[in-house]
């Protein structure tokens, strides 16, 4: 999704102007303050600690880069007044009003920032050169709410949600019911999800619960459940992986199709412009060549289904050379030369490359790389799932990367999410998700696409 902002000029502001800019306040902000700082042993809280005033001043910085003036402001000083804990993991809002006009085109605005009840949490003056001209500018949004967005046209999936006995999870499949993206069928012990909305005010009256006498039981009645078409998708709870994903691969749950299943993460980083799929990260420990045939293609389809019309593969090494002592390596030749014969459709794929050189047009131009994939790529093929699983959490918990994880390759769309996953990654994932049931059924070679040999 592009978001567009467009400034005031210096000629255009009046007293009185107000915006404001509404955001939250998540750890990855607090931890990049307690590193400016060197505050090595973090904060339990954003306001209990001497980062307030910066974290305050960036949002305000931001707030006056893009809606008041916007684009070609610059600060001339500011000062801020933190007057109550910042709250982690809730929205903030900045309002900005323009109090004065100075000779040089300087304005002064009075700023505040509120929590959601309205109580000021800080105070600031702030000086600003106002531009001159004109300005546009035209980014692309690093979180994931537009996956959301465009399911507004799509009738929600009937979905099995297995095991939702945390508040999180219970809470991922209610805020899913309320965007209409799932219709929920909750798989799982009653009294204990009813004592869980209770104790979270979550409404489960959109919800049908199917009692379960425990994690196993729950998983497999809902995936036999899925396999006889009574539901149009699955999405894990609070259970292990292990234990969602057996049900999942029986005989009698009539899920699998002839490819290997697989885990595919859309991730969004705020530091890196382009979207991009990471797999496999959660399923496949250590694919030989043909499990990462079908790895490839489960993603070339899952890209497709999210409106990316002719994918990009890197296959990833640790060099971008084929080296015999590097199977790696060999994988990503292997499948780069498949897709050349047909036997993966539907993208491009090249390998083996180096991260650097998948993701940074200039990395791969110092080092003599020519690729069609190089700087572009959609997909990043992992060759293991310990170098997956460490890609896919650092950045998201160390970047603060948005993240939707859908298990592709069965018959219907598996929600899989870590049990450490907030509600937003899970609305996000059960989002892109149902995009995936809806391009399948629109365009069968999504899920079954006709492959050489």
């Amino acid at each position: 999704m592009i978001v567009h902002l467009v400034n005031k000029t210096f000629e255009e502001l009046g007293l009185g102007l107000e915006a404001s800019v509404t955001r939250t306040l998540r750890a990855g902000d607090v931890r990049a303050w307690d590193a400016v700082f060197g505050n090595a042993e973090g904060a339990s809280a954003a306001g209990q600690n001497r980062d307030a005033v910066g974290i305050v001043s960036a949002l305000l910085a931001a707030a006056v880069g893009s809606v008041l003036p916007g684009p070609g402001s610059s600060i001339l000083s500011s000062t801020v007044r933190v007057k109550a804990a910042l709250p982690l993991g809730a929205e903030v809002t900045l309002r900005l009003v323009l109090s004065e006009k100075r000779q040089g085109g300087v304005v002064v605005l009075q700023a505040t920032c509120v929590d959601a009840a309205g109580q000021t949490l800080a105070t600031a003056t702030l000086e600003v050169l106002a531009p001159t001209a004109r300005q546009t500018i035209d980014f692309a949004d690093h979180r994931l709410d537009g996956l959301v967005h465009r399911c507004k046209s799509l009738e929600p999936m009937l979905t099995g949600v297995v095991y939702p006995c945390s508040v999180d999870a219970l809470g991922g499949a209610v805020a899913a019911a309320a965007e209409g993206l799932i219709l929920p069928a909750l798989y799982g012990p009653a009294d204990t999800i009813r004592r869980l909305a209770d104790q979270a005010g979550l409404d489960l009256s959109g919800c049908r619960i199917v009692a379960c006498d425990g994690p196993e039981d729950a998983a497999m009645k809902a995936a036999v459940a899925a396999g006889a078409g009574d539901l149009g998708a699955l999405m894990k709870g609070s259970l292990h992986t292990g234990q969602f994903l057996h049900a999942i691969l029986q005989k009698e749950s009539r899920l699998r199709v002839a490819r290997t299943l697989s885990h595919c993460a859309l991730m969004s980083v705020p530091t890196y412009a382009r979207q991009f799929i990471v797999t496999d990260v959660a399923l496949n420990i250590a694919p030989d060549t043909n499990q990462k045939r079908d790895i490839c293609q489960n993603a070339i389809g899952f890209a497709r289904a999210l409106g990316i019309g002719l994918p990009r593969v890197a296959v990833l090494a640790a060099v971008e050379t084929v080296e015999t002592s590097m199977q790696a390596t060999l994988d990503g030749a292997a499948l780069a030369k498949m897709a050349d014969r047909g036997q993966i459709v539907g993208g491009i794929v090249d390998g083996p490359l180096d991260l650097d050189a998948a993701v940074d047009a200039g990395a791969a131009r110092i080092k003599g790389i020519r690729s069609p994939v190089v700087g572009l790529a959609d997909v990043l093929l992992v060759p293991t799932i310990e170098a997956g699983n460490m890609v896919y959490k650092n950045l998201s918990f160390m970047s603060d990367a948005a993240m939707a994880g859908v298990v592709v390759g069965a018959r219907v769309p598996v929600i899989l999410s870590s049990r450490a996953d907030t509600v937003a990654a899970r609305l996000f994932s059960a989002a892109a998700a149902a995009l995936y049931a809806d391009a399948a059924r629109r365009d069968p070679s999504i899920l079954t696409p006709e492959v050489a040999g």
